[in-house]
């Protein structure tokens, strides 16, 4: 990425509201590509570029004031040359959707498997930069994640202008709306800087749904043209809004502001659509129980689809694993992350063995990856001052950010990435037929109990990951006749793999299951087969 700036010595009375800038370039290859320039404060615009073709860059800026010759007008070039460093992201390019329109892959077409953390409030002063949010950066990176869902200044769980969502410039709108705060992205930019510098995908929220009642849908779009010229040329993915047809807590009129906001933030997602010059994937945040598409007026807007399923522990699980699979199964195609279920230690609740529950029954179940979260980091409590109650009065729980980082289901959930980058993961699909237990579960129909089931994925006649809520006995089904497999047992607390031996089919093409080390916590059993075992 490189910058250009350009400076007016006429002065505006509100450069923000009195002057709109776009920088035309033409690439080598012939194409033109309007870029948003964004104000940088002052009489100053700033114009970001990246584009993956190497050579000379030649731009020309288009200003609303086409007068003012010295933002008008203004030709120059950018040489743009190969990438030479080992930055998977920039090695690599941005993240966007495979061409089987189920799975996420880098611009060069390396797979990539979603592993986020919810860091919701992470750009506000209350996560200390530098040395707080990178130590949690390093932590991330370290147990094996690669993207950070995060929002760009207009937070959840608070009224507009609160003291909490301050960072070291202030708010990222000043009063009433009137303006961007630039010196707000300023500070930012080092935050979200440093997560690519980590090989971090900053998954950038645009606003709480909310905001669109207080801001109006032309100030939205102000602010999302203001994200776009700041951060589109790095390696991000657009999240339209969080909660995005919810309305305010403590509104009176919410069947009014959700009928708005589901239409109005559709529209601002076209907008971003077609003002974006880089096509930056993207997506929107749902309400619990639902998906982005059931979210949006026209699904065609989002690049993939991403669920929210709920934070009652083990019984947000039926609700997870019927709108995963509806998602995965609806048309046209498009790449499933859960982007929210079950915040490790919400209201006391949700332990690692409900994270590692719903990673892996989510991952089995066809979804592109998974979003982990800890209560304590997405709102950053801290020790000696606790975020506090939601404006519906509810705390979610006062647990600091820097102990919430050690929570075990942060590293067990990274172990399922770590397990399926192993394997050809991306041609993985969902066979639930392939695995069950002896005793069919006692539950009703949509009890937890009933989906306490055996979680099948892979690819037949070579490799079968099966995950075992319970160590009950149990069985796999469909082996292929001839074809033998050898089998090992892959602990998710601790990433341990244990010899199941070979597995034997009978006439009818069924394994019993061999007891797991340790019957009392879940497994993960992978079979492999033995004509292609240890090929990459």
């Amino acid at each position: 990425m490189t910058e250009c700036s350009f400076f007016s010595r006429k002065a505006y009375a509100d450069p923000f509201n009195d002057v709109t800038l776009d920088v035309v370039v033409a690439t080598p290859g012939g194409q033109e590509v309007r870029v948003p320039a964004f104000w940088a404060g002052g009489q100053t615009w700033r114009m970001r570029y990246t584009w993956p073709e190497p050579g000379i860059h030649r731009y020309r800026t288009e200003c609303s004031d086409a007068g003012n010759a010295e933002i008008h007008g203004v030709e120059g070039h950018i040489e743009i040359r190969p990438y030479e460093g080992d930055n998977p992201l920039l090695r690599r390019g941005p993240i966007r959707a495979a061409p089987d329109s189920r799975h996420l892959q880098h611009a060069d077409g390396t797979p990539f498997l979603w592993l986020a953390d919810t860091w919701w409030m992470g750009l506000c002063r209350r996560l200390r930069w530098p040395d707080e949010f990178q130590a949690l950066a390093a932590d991330r990176t370290a147990k094996g994640f690669n993207v950070v869902q995060i929002v760009a200044g207009l937070y959840p769980d608070m009224p507009a202008f609160d003291e909490r969502g301050k960072n070291e410039a202030g708010f990222p709108w000043r009063s009433g709306y009137a303006r961007i705060n630039p010196a707000y992205f300023d500070w930012a930019d080092q935050r979200l800087g440093h997560l690519v510098d980590c090989g971090l995908v900053p998954c950038i929220v645009g606003a709480w749904g909310y905001h669109l009642a207080w801001m109006g849908p032309e100030r939205l779009k102000q602010h999302w043209r203001y994200l776009i010229g700041r951060y589109a040329a790095w390696p991000v993915v657009w999240c339209v809004a969080g909660e995005a047809d919810m309305p305010y807590y403590l509104s009176g009129r919410r069947n009014a502001d959700r009928a708005l906001q589901g239409v109005e933030w559709t529209h601002i997602a076209k907008y971003i659509r077609g003002i974006d010059p880089y096509g930056r994937l993207l997506t929107i945040h749902p309400c619990g129980g639902r998906s982005a598409r059931q979210t949006v007026t026209d699904a065609s807007v989002l690049h993939f689809d991403m669920l929210q399923t709920g934070h009652s522990d083990r019984k947000s699980l039926p609700a997870t694993i019927d709108t995963v699979r509806k998602a995965v199964s609806a048309q046209p195609a498009m790449p499933v992350v859960n982007g929210e279920v079950c915040y490790e230690g919400i209201l006391g609740s949700c332990g690692a063995e409900v994270q590692r529950l719903m990673a892996w029954s989510c991952l089995l179940s066809g979804t592109a990856g998974h979003t982990y979260g800890a209560n304590g980091i997405w709102q950053v409590n801290r020790a000696e001052r606790p975020f506090g109650n939601s404006p519906t009065g509810r705390c979610w729980g006062n647990t600091p950010w820097d102990e919430a980082m050690d929570l075990p289901g942060s590293a067990q959930v990274a172990l399922a990435k770590r397990l399926l980058a192993d394997h050809p993961w991306y041609q993985f699909e969902p066979h639930p037929a392939w695995a069950s237990y002896d005793q069919p579960p006692c539950g009703e129909p949509n009890s937890v109990e009933a989906y306490l089931v055996p979680y099948a994925a892979g690819i037949p006649a070579r490799v079968r990951i099966i995950y075992l809520p319970t160590a009950a006995p149990a069985a796999v089904h469909q082996l292929e006749p001839g074809l033998q497999y050898r089998a090992q047992y892959y602990d998710p607390l601790t990433g341990g793999r244990h010899d199941a031996g070979a597995a034997a089919a009978d006439a009818a093409g069924n394994w019993p299951v061999p007891r797991p080390p340790d019957p009392t916590h879940d497994w993960v059993l992978v079979l492999e087969a033995a004509a292609t075992r240890n090929k990459p």
